[in-house]
């Protein structure tokens, strides 16, 4: 599976969990038992689904070895392997953080370093 995964949340989120050093997921994560995580490829249809037209995000980029057993990838949306984290997310497995922009067209901008 890929190295760097990444997960999408407020702003208001991140700045909680750096107070904490952790997060412990959304409401959303929560509710299922696991935080929601994507591979690159996985984003721009995550934003789509689940964070359209939404300002204030950030995109948090993790070194997935560094989630150890914690870290499974299962069937999601059309069957497709998504990686999901079973606990905390120790914040110092981030290797990157960035804004995540919404375009003129109202869809989100990926970071450069995330595209192929």
């Amino acid at each position: 599976m890929d190295e760097v995964i990444y997960k999408i949340m407020t702003r208001a989120e991140l700045a909680e969990a750096k107070s904490r050093g952790l997060f412990d997921g959304s409401a959303d994560d929560r509710r299922d038992g696991f935080i929601h995580l994507s591979s690159a490829d996985q984003l721009e249809s995550t934003l789509a689904k689940h964070f359209s037209g939404q300002e204030h995000l950030v995109l948090l980029a993790v070194e997935a070895t560094s989630l150890g057993g914690q870290l499974r990838w299962e069937p999601s949306r059309d069957g497709a392997l998504f990686p999901h984290l079973y606990g905390p997310l120790d914040l110092t497995a981030l290797l990157w953080e960035a804004p995540l922009a919404l375009g003129a067209d109202g869809r989100h901008l990926i970071p450069q370093r995330v595209l192929p």
